[in-house]
C-alpha cells in the first residue's frame, strides 16, 4: 500500500514539473515571438583584472534592439555608490545600438564585484543585470 501511495505521489509530483517547466518554456517562446522593442547586450560582465588605485574605472556595456519597436531605458542604477553608470537617453531604434558606461571608483582597494541593473521597455528581458569585477591593488 505505501509503495503505491510513493509511486502516485512521485508521478503527480513528476508532472507538476514538466508542467511548470512547458509553461516557462512557452512563455519564454511567446515573448521572443512578440512584437516590440528586445535588448540584446554583447557581453553582460566586465573583468577589470588587477588594476592599480587611481586607475582608470570606466567601462562599457554595448547594447543592441533587435525588436522592431523603439527601446526606451527607463532606468539604470548602481548596487552601491563607488559605482556610477551613465546612459543612452534617447530612444534606440530597431537594429541600432546604444552605450552604457560604467565608472568604478578605484580609490578603494581590494577585489570588488558590482551591479548594475538596467530596466527598459524590452519584451524579452525587461531588466538586466550588468557584472563588473576585478581587483584594486596599491
Amino acid at each position: 500500500m505505501k509503495k503505491i501511495f510513493l509511486a502516485s505521489l512521485l508521478t503527480i509530483f513528476t508532472l507538476g514539473i514538466a508542467s511548470a517547466q512547458n509553461t516557462t518554456n512557452n512563455d519564454k517562446a511567446q515573448a521572443e515571438n512578440q512584437n516590440g522593442p528586445k535588448i540584446e547586450f554583447a557581453n553582460t560582465t566586465h573583468d577589470y583584472g588587477d588594476i592599480k588605485k587611481g586607475g582608470d574605472g570606466n567601462c562599457e556595456f554595448t547594447f543592441t534592439n533587435t525588436g522592431n519597436e523603439p527601446l526606451i531605458l527607463s532606468n539604470v542604477r548602481a548596487s552601491c555608490g563607488c559605482t556610477t553608470p551613465s546612459w543612452t537617453k534617447a530612444p534606440v531604434m530597431p537594429g541600432k545600438t546604444g552605450v552604457i558606461k560604467v565608472r568604478y571608483n578605484t580609490n578603494n582597494i581590494g577585489g570588488f564585484s558590482k551591479r548594475v541593473t538596467v530596466n527598459s521597455n524590452s519584451v524579452t528581458t525587461p531588466t538586466v543585470t550588468l557584472t563588473i569585477k576585478g581587483t584594486v591593488k596599491q
